[in-house]
């Protein structure tokens, strides 16, 4: 890929929703690709929720000492417009710009947040029963997250005439289900923000794509729902659960100067799992 282990050398990147799970192994492996990071989490201790670091501030530390690259701790709910300028002027502060943002924030967690049973998943997760504020909290989490920070760092890519945006899909949205069904709504609504905002940002050589995981094993998965110990099994088979890296691979191409004509496409990382159009 790009000729070189470090091809993102020189390149800002803002990965939010990276305090743990997925986005921080993404935020780690752009790091190690040479990028510059923004590290994003809810709040400066978002790390906690399942143990996976003491402070943003440790996840951010750790990176840059690992990677040998700058890197930067922000922290905000991106559901508020104005939080989401406040985090984009810190981050333009330090790295002077935003070349790659990757929208990894997200998940299926109502209004109470992850210390509830079930890591967060409202109760009766479904399209009727579902209370209204989980409803708008999962609605928020994972749609106006992505809407507002695209809206906020795709005008200085504009001017520049040129970036790479990544927004996170899910599998979850490319099918009809009883259980999780806000969720799998607005990780849909994400995918055709997402085309819609390919369309416009097109000619101006600004890519826009979507990453849809399967499942993906980390600590919130395993703590938020029954796991089948059969698909841990890594060796020779792709009927089994994703790891994270797998994940950040597919982002690294996407946003990588290799992706010269890629753009309003949903790279499903589901080992096959869905097998048909998205």
């Amino acid at each position: 890929m790009a000729g070189n282990e470090r091809h993102l050398a020189g390149k800002s990147v803002w990965v939010t929703g990276s305090s743990r799970g997925i986005g921080r192994v993404v935020a780690e492996h752009l790091a190690r690709l040479g990028a510059r990071v923004a590290v994003h989490g809810t709040t400066p201790h978002s790390t906690r929720a399942f143990n996976e670091a003491e402070s943003l501030a440790a996840v951010a530390e750790a990176i840059a000492a690992r990677q040998g690259v700058e890197t930067l701790a922000v922290h905000g709910d991106l559901s508020q417009e104005q939080e989401v300028k406040r985090v984009v002027a810190e981050v333009r502060d330090r790295f002077g710009g935003i070349d790659i943002l990757v929208n990894c924030a997200g998940g299926d967690i109502g209004a109470e947040g992850t210390g509830t049973v079930g890591a967060g998943r409202p109760d009766r997760n479904d399209a009727l029963h579902i209370s209204a504020r989980d409803l708008v909290s999962v609605l928020d989490r994972n749609l106006m997250t992505c809407i507002w920070t695209c809206r906020e760092v795709a005008p200085e890519m504009i001017e520049r005439r040129a970036g790479h945006i990544v927004n996170f899909g899910s599998v979850a949205g490319l099918v009809g289900a009883e259980e999780g069904a806000i969720y799998a709504t607005a990780k849909a609504a994400v995918t055709e923000y997402s085309r819609c905002l390919a369309a416009q940002l097109r000619p101006h050589n600004v890519t826009v794509n979507v990453v849809a995981p399967g499942t993906i094993v980390t600590a919130r998965i395993v703590a938020s729902r029954q796991v089948d110990m059969g698909r841990l099994d890594e060796a020779g088979r792709l009927d089994r659960y994703g790891q994270p890296i797998e994940i950040a691979r597919a982002v690294a191409f996407l946003v990588s100067d290799d992706n010269t004509y890629i753009t309003g496409q949903v790279l499903r990382v589901d080992g096959g799992d869905q097998l048909w159009p998205a």
